[in-house]
C-alpha cells in the first residue's frame, strides 16, 4: 500500500538563487577530448578449443564449418560431415585500439560465446585476426581465456556462477597496423566538451590562455574551443599542459531513475521550488474466495456446488507532512521521505510530478 503524502516548501525562506553555489573544478581531460585523438573498435570471429565437453553442440553448425575452414589451411581435409566435437566453441571478439597505438602494441581482448556452448572455461583462443570498421585487420589476438565463472551440469542437476560464457586475455591482442596521427606541424586543435555548455566552455578557454599566458584559446559554441600552437612549440608538452588544467565546472541539474528497479541517482545542483503535492494514499484490494457448498445430511434434494466469495477492502492512510525550504534540494526531500517509510517508487513518482508542475529544475532522466 502506498503511503500518502504532502510536500510543502516554505516560500518564507531565503530565495535558492542568492545562494552562492560551490565552484566545481575539473581538469581538461576528464570533461573533454581533443578531436582525432580517439579510440577505435575491433572485432573478430574466432573459435576456442580445448574445452571439456561444454562446447558448442552438433545442432550449432558454423562452429564445425569453421573447423573445417582452419584445418584446410593447415594442409587437413576432412569432410564436415566427419567432425562430431564438444571441445571446441565459435566466439566473438572485441578490442580498443588506443590512439598512437604501434605494430607491437599489446591489447587486452573480450571473447564471448556465439553458439549455444555451456562454458568456455579453460578454453584456447586460435590465431584471430581482429578488424577495424573499414574492413582492414589491425591486430590479432590469440591466448588461453581468463573466466570469473563457472558452470557444472551432473545427472541434470547445473551450478553457475556469473556468466561462463565470456572471458577475457590479458594482453591476448598484438597491433599488426597502428593508426597514425601525426602532430607535427599541426596549427590548431580543437577540444570538445563531453556535456554541450556555453559556460563551462568560456570558462575552460579563460582558464587554458591563463595558464599558457597568451591567448591560445577560443569557445566557438558550447561544445568546441578552438587551440592555436606557435610556430615551433612542443606540441605533445602543450596538449600535456591542456589536459592537466584545472577549470571551473557547470553540470547540469539531473535526476536519473530506473522504474524497473527503483533506483533515484541524484545530482547535488537540483533544487527545488515552492510546490505542494498530495501522494494518493488509497490501496484497494479484492480478494477472491472459493467455498464449497453442500445440501444437509439425508437430503435427498440440492447439489455440491462450488460457490466464489468476493470481498472488497479499501484503506485509506492518514497523508504525512513534510516541510522543506525554499532551495532545498532533491537530497533533502528524499532523505524526508525515507524518513516517513516512502518507497523508491513512491519518490519517482513525486519527482516525475513535480518536473511536469515546474518545481523541479533539473533534467530527469528515465532509464
Amino acid at each position: 500500500m502506498m503511503c500518502g503524502l504532502v510536500v510543502g516548501v516554505d516560500a518564507r525562506a531565503e530565495d535558492a538563487a542568492a545562494k552562492a553555489a560551490p565552484q566545481q573544478l575539473a581538469r581538461v581531460k576528464d570533461i573533454a577530448s581533443i578531436e582525432g585523438i580517439r579510440d577505435n573498435q575491433l572485432v573478430g570471429y574466432g573459435i576456442v578449443v580445448g574445452l571439456h565437453g561444454t562446447g558448442d553442440s552438433q545442432q550449432t553448425t558454423f562452429p564445425v564449418q569453421t573447423l573445417v575452414s582452419t584445418l584446410l589451411r593447415m594442409g587437413v581435409s576432412v569432410p564436415a560431415s566427419a567432425i562430431k566435437v564438444q571441445n571446441l566453441a565459435a566466439v566473438f571478439i572485441s578490442a580498443t585500439l588506443p590512439p598512437f597505438s604501434r605494430p607491437g602494441t599489446k591489447l587486452d581482448v573480450t571473447v564471448g560465446s556465439a553458439g549455444d556452448a555451456q562454458s568456455i572455461e579453460g578454453g584456447l583462443l586460435l590465431l584471430t585476426p581482429l578488424y577495424g570498421p573499414d574492413g582492414k585487420i589491425y591486430a590479432e589476438a590469440e591466448g588461453p581465456l581468463v573466466v570469473g565463472g563457472y558452470a557444472l551440469s551432473i545427472n541434470g542437476n547445473t551450478k553457475q556462477y556469473n556468466h561462463p560464457t565470456t572471458a577475457r586475455i590479458p594482453e591476448g591482442g598484438l597491433v599488426e597496423r597502428g593508426l597514425t596521427l601525426d602532430l607535427v606541424g599541426r596549427q590548431s586543435f580543437t577540444i570538445l566538451l563531453n556535456d554541450a555548455d556555453f559556460r563551462s566552455a568560456g570558462a575552460m578557454a579563460d582558464a587554458i590562455n591563463k595558464v599558457l599566458g597568451r591567448a591560445a584559446a577560443r569557445s566557438v559554441d558550447s561544445r568546441r574551443i578552438d587551440l592555436q600552437v606557435t610556430a615551433g612549440e612542443d606540441i605533445p608538452a602543450l596538449l600535456g599542459r591542456v589536459e592537466a588544467v584545472e577549470v571551473p565546472y557547470y553540470p547540469r541539474a539531473k535526476v536519473v531513475v530506473n522504474e524497473r528497479t527503483g533506483t533515484v541517482v541524484i545530482g547535488g545542483m537540483v533544487v527545488l521550488q515552492p510546490v505542494s503535492i498530495l501522494h494518493g494514499g488509497l490501496a484497494i484490494n479484492v480478494v477472491s474466495r472459493f467455498e464449497v457448498s453442500q445440501p444437509n445430511p439425508f437430503s435427498n434434494t440440492g447439489t455440491t456446488q462450488t460457490v466464489q466469495q468476493t470481498q472488497v477492502q479499501a484503506k485509506d492512510k492518514p497523508v504525512n507532512r513534510i516541510e522543506l525550504k525554499q532551495g532545498a534540494t532533491v537530497d533533502d526531500l528524499v532523505r524526508s521521505l525515507q524518513g516517513i517509510g516512502a518507497t523508491a517508487r513512491d519518490v519517482i513518482s513525486i519527482l516525475q510530478a513535480m518536473r511536469a508542475a515546474g518545481a523541479l529544475e533539473a533534467e530527469i532522466e528515465v532509464l
